[in-house]
């Protein structure tokens, strides 16, 4: 059985998983708008696994005889200046979540709750990769520059990026 505060803290990050999936639809949205598919089906990728974070979340907590309690999302950006910034945005989220996270599995073990952490060990393990391919990602677009031809090199290769796989690195 969860804490209280453990519940309402998971499902604050449930929140988080969600808008996660919703800000990185809004972002291929954008790409897509500029004709960069490989942008966009790249970030259609990551929404999708967001979203199974979600789910596991969701599932955590019910199986923990807890509550889900659903949280309005707040409307995610949907302009951006460039595909730059729109990894550079992705980064700085995926840190963002990456400290969430850690803060949550610093909370179970205040409140000696050494399943939570276990559970929490798993995305702290994988925020590690997420954000280490964001990073990437936003160098080697750097390293483009105003260059179209490495934009749509860049392109075509995050079309690569198949369900459920690795991210691409370019």
């Amino acid at each position: 059985m969860l804490s209280q505060t453990m519940e309402s803290a998971l499902n604050e990050q449930l929140k988080q998983e969600l808008y996660s999936a919703y800000l990185y639809l809004s972002m291929a949205a954008f790409c897509d708008a500029k004709n960069l598919s490989g942008f966009a089906h790249w970030l259609e990728q990551q929404a999708a696994e967001e979203q199974s974070h979600a789910q596991r979340f969701y599932r955590f907590i019910l199986d923990r005889g807890a509550r889900v309690r659903l949280k309005a999302l707040a409307q995610p950006p949907s302009d951006f200046a460039s595909p730059l910034a729109v990894f550079e945005d992705a980064l700085a989220h995926e840190q963002e979540i990456t400290s969430m996270i850690g803060q949550l599995y610093a909370r179970a073990g205040e409140e000696g709750d050494p399943t939570s952490q276990a559970f929490l060990q798993v995305f702290l393990t994988e925020q590690v990769e997420e954000e280490k391919t964001t990073s990437q990602l936003v160098e080697t677009i750097r390293m483009a520059g105003d260059n179209q031809a490495a934009l749509l090199m860049i392109d075509r290769e995050l079309a690569q990026r198949t369900a459920g796989g690795p991210p691409t690195v370019v």
